[in-house]
């Protein structure tokens, strides 16, 4: 018996929200990776299942035991332009009950046409699904709050995008699938029915200590806020590029979701843009903070009319609340670079010595990565013999030295927060390449890497490395 243990809630809501539909039958699946650890975790078991049906199971030809599928509908709005959407090549098969009893989403993303498919295919290339994989596993490790991948399966098919790839499926997990999108969808000022149903579902199903509230909409908006600004935070912490923050990739759980273009700093580039699709910059690393703001207002906007019945009124309380955003963010943000830098207290000028060193790795082109690395040790490489960086490192040092931490401590703090391997972008795409020609090796490897990313073994050293200007990744793409 694997053991899912699915008890189905979503679909309590009202019929707008979603609807039944099966996974569409592939030609011949295979799988190609399975996460055992996260299995494990979540009380699963597949070594008495066979390859062929464990295929089956998660290609959707099969449906796990207690499985009732459906897609959501939602909204969103895409680069700044609100469109109706939903779920067009995902499937849910439940809600299932971990051994400590947390409830997760179980989704299959690549399964097939739903009635919000409009003129997509349903399906998924094997790239852009193992490359959701690599980067949601690997923010995990990294601590920070994300939906995670128990699974990829080829399904023996063809997808059509500028050229023909190998079709997939990914099982997705995430504590829930509940996006800003949705309670857009639901807002209605002449009928707040779907959205009161909303707004009680999500409150009970992340934030059951706001249901005696005396206003839970301002509750729940307030309460996204912090956990978004903790979420951007994380991001920017580690150089994190999400590459499509539209409102519909935005949860209320404050998870990292929908991973198609990202990708993460190599050089220090606050306009630094990876996806093709982003043509402007709306979503550069250094923007992000500005997006998330602007989609908490989207969501403000939606919850209005359970805010306060007086617009005028709904309209103070919530602008009240979300502009909380900015002051909330520059602390946690100069918190979060104190303790790169491995600074445990504040003092006056810690923002300018901040804000200089980015601005040197900016000038420099320096690696946001290993820079931090190396200043857990004395940067004696010839990078570092710069006038400028030399006259920081000397302000720098002086600002340690009259620190509250020790010496210890101090390194301790820096090492937690700095990764020593991030998924670089030449070694994602050697990987992907190399699996699309059947060749595993490359992306078990690179997984192995990222598994203790603040703890690199010696022999995995060569991740940490830069990317010969023959591999600079400029691109990355959505796999719709």
């Amino acid at each position: 018996m694997i053991g899912f243990r699915f008890d189905n809630t979503y679909t309590s809501l009202p019929a707008p929200f979603y609807a039944h539909c099966n996974p569409e039958e592939v030609s011949a699946p295979e799988v190609v990776i399975l996460n055992e650890a996260l299995a494990g975790s979540m009380g699963l078991e597949f070594d008495d299942v066979g390859e062929v049906q464990l295929a089956a199971l998660l290609a959707g030809n099969e449906l796990p035991e207690g499985a009732t599928p459906f897609s959501q509908a939602y909204a969103g709005h895409q680069f700044g332009h609100f469109t109706m959407l939903g779920d067009g090549r995902a499937h849910m098969m439940g809600e299932h009950l971990m051994p400590d009893g947390q409830r997760v989403d179980i989704q299959y993303k690549g399964s097939g046409r739903t009635p919000y498919s409009r003129r997509g295919d349903g399906r998924a290339a094997l790239g852009p699904m193992l490359r959701e994989y690599i980067i949601s596993e690997s923010l995990a490790a990294m601590g920070i709050p994300t939906s995670r991948s128990l699974a990829v399966v080829s399904t023996g098919e063809m997808v059509m995008r500028e050229e023909a790839l190998e079709g997939a499926i990914l099982t997705r997990v995430a504590s829930s699938h509940i996006r800003v999108g949705t309670f857009e969808y639901a807002s209605d000022p002449e009928n707040t029915v779907p959205l009161q149903s909303l707004l009680d579902y999500t409150i009970d199903r992340h934030y059951p200590e706001l249901l005696s509230a005396e206003n839970r909409a301002l509750a729940l908006l307030e309460r996204v806020v912090e956990r978004q600004c903790s979420l951007i935070v994380h991001w920017m912490r580690v150089g994190f590029i999400h590459g499509v923050m539209n409102t519909d990739n935005f949860t209320l759980s404050g998870e990292s979701i929908d991973f198609g273009p990202c990708a993460f700093l190599d050089t220090y580039n606050p306009a630094q843009v990876f996806s093709s699709i982003d043509q402007q910059g709306r979503y550069a690393f250094a923007n992000q903070p500005n997006i998330a703001h602007w989609n908490l207002a989207r969501l403000a906007e939606a919850l209005l009319p359970l805010i306060d019945s007086d617009r005028e009124e709904a309209i103070r309380l919530a602008e009240q609340t979300i502009h909380q955003f900015p002051s909330l963010y520059q602390q946690e943000w100069g918190n979060m670079m104190r303790a790169k830098l491995g600074l445990g207290s504040i003092r006056d000028g810690d923002e300018q010595l901040i804000i200089d060193l980015l601005s040197w790795m900016h000038e420099k082109h320096a690696d946001y990565t290993n820079t931090f690395q190396d200043l857990m040790e004395l940067p004696d490489l010839a990078t570092y013999q710069d006038e400028g960086f030399r006259n920081w490192y000397d302000r720098y040092q002086r600002r340690q030295d009259s620190d509250e931490l020790s010496e210890s401590e101090s390194r301790e703090l820096m090492r937690r927060s700095n990764p020593a391997v991030i998924p670089r972008n030449h070694q994602v795409e050697r990987a992907l390449q190399a699996a699309q020609t059947g060749d595993l090796a490359p992306l078990h490897l690179l997984l192995e890497a990222l598994k203790n990313p603040y703890d690199l073994p010696e022999e995995m050293r060569a991740f940490q490395a830069t990317p010969p200007m023959t591999e600079r990744v400029y691109q990355t793409y959505c796999g719709t």
